[in-house]
């Protein structure tokens, strides 16, 4: 039993909290700003025939600013469909006849012009088809992409067992949605089982990879009830199937009885645990190599156990994340963000943090991350959800049947969870 190994102690290195999210307000108005820009795009087009004409009124000397009103249909093609390129070339035509006119033009002149119109809005217009069909191919494509998304990493409800949980997830090819890192967390007779973890490599070879590894911990995390047996299946079936530069850095962890929280780190970036004031980096007594690699370093991993109460919360990641740069070529210091973002919410805290990552590298990673977050229910959040049911109550019997169902619901808990340890 997981009980009889070694247990390594761990090393911290640990950061006062620091403050709450103001995040996702921010990232609210973020997004409603990027909406308006969107719905305004098929519009800039007209504004600059507008503009055109506009300045050759004012300045016009014969031909001099007509030919400028094929950039409203060359640009239309990246923003409308073939038939508004057609209603815009047929605007910018219209109005590049009605300014020759004005100004005089010689009809040859003018002629030439015009057909340069015609022609730059039939090319437009046949660019725009197939940007369209492109794009019909493209989302064909990302809906194959996000099933399969969901059958690798499949969703994470926001309760498993005792646990709140929230996942980030973000793949460096945007269109993919998928990518190397993995990430499942299961609810198992011997306790709920987590693991995140991260594929050398990139494309499909990684998520291959990463699809093997996610199939081998969900059947060993429900038949093996050693959390360091789970891991030595992993391994075993990694060095029949992997290259020999290949490997998975992973960090397993399981929960197998209340307050005790057992992890297996295999090369991994350390886990970040929240407790009381501060955020404390769980790292290993001593470094186990990555998956895949146990053969050649001789070295196995070990099982740390660490406490964990009622308000206590643990961070999981990838690389992605901590070795996302700033135009600076500054690290994401995610140490920090997480003590400026926590509360009480796992959601909120995880959303938060991501918008804080994408705005220190500038709006769009470069790798693979994923974030997951467990948090321990406490006191303060049943006491929370009593006081709003009592909003909705109309005299004090009714608050007393409240706060009797709110205790009737944490016993039928208790019990479930008893029997759920005893098998």
């Amino acid at each position: 039993m997981s009980q009889r190994r070694h247990h390594g102690g761990e090393r911290r290195r640990t950061w006062p909290l620091l403050g709450r999210a103001a995040g996702p307000a921010l990232s609210v108005r973020g997004r409603t700003a990027e909406q308006s820009a969107t719905a305004l795009l098929p519009l800039l087009p007209v504004l600059i025939v507008s503009a055109v004409v506009s300045v050759d009124l004012v300045y016009g000397a014969g031909l001099t600013w007509v030919p400028l009103l094929a950039a409203g249909p060359a640009l239309a093609a990246t923003t409308n469909g073939p038939r508004g390129v057609l209603c815009v070339g047929l605007l910018a035509t219209g109005l590049g006849t009605a300014l020759g006119i004005r100004d005089r033009a010689q009809s040859h002149e003018l002629a030439i012009v015009l057909a340069a119109l015609v022609a730059v809005t039939l090319a437009s217009a046949l660019a725009s088809a197939l940007r369209r069909r492109r794009e019909l191919v493209l989302a064909a494509v990302r809906s194959v992409a996000e099933a399969a998304q969901h059958a690798l990493l499949q969703p994470v409800p926001a309760a498993v067992g005792p646990f709140q949980v929230a996942v980030r997830y973000s793949a460096a090819a945007a269109e993919a949605r998928i990518g190397g890192d993995l990430y499942a967390l299961v609810p198992t007779p011997h306790g709920v089982r987590l693991i995140v973890g991260d594929v050398r490599g990139k494309g499909l070879p990684a998520v291959g990879t990463a699809a093997l590894v996610l199939g081998i911990f969900r059947e060993a995390a429900y038949d093996e009830p050693d959390l360091l047996a789970v891991v030595d299946r992993i391994e075993r079936s990694l060095a029949r199937n992997l290259g020999q530069d290949d490997f998975v850095t992973a960090v397993v962890a399981g929960y197998p009885e209340p307050g005790r929280l057992e992890v297996v780190n295999c090369g991994h970036a350390p886990p970040l645990l929240v407790r009381g004031s501060e955020v404390i980096a769980v790292e290993p007594a001593q470094p186990a190599p990555p998956l895949g690699l146990r053969a050649l370093s001789g070295e196995n991993p070990r099982l740390q156990v660490l406490s964990f109460s009622d308000g206590d919360q643990l961070l999981l990641y990838t690389d992605g994340v901590t070795e996302a740069r700033d135009h600076g070529r500054e690290f994401y210091p995610l140490a920090e963000g997480l003590a400026r973002h926590v509360c009480h919410e796992p959601v909120r805290t995880l959303t938060a943090l991501h918008d804080d990552l994408l705005a220190h590298v500038g709006g769009r990673l470069h790798d693979d991350a994923a974030l997951l977050l467990l948090r321990m229910p406490d006191g303060a959040d049943v006491a929370v959800a009593g006081v709003a049911g009592v909003a909705d109550v109309a005299d004090m019997g009714d608050v007393a049947r409240v706060v009797d169902q709110s205790e009737q619901a944490l016993e039928r808990k208790a019990t479930t969870a008893k029997v759920t340890l005893q098998h």
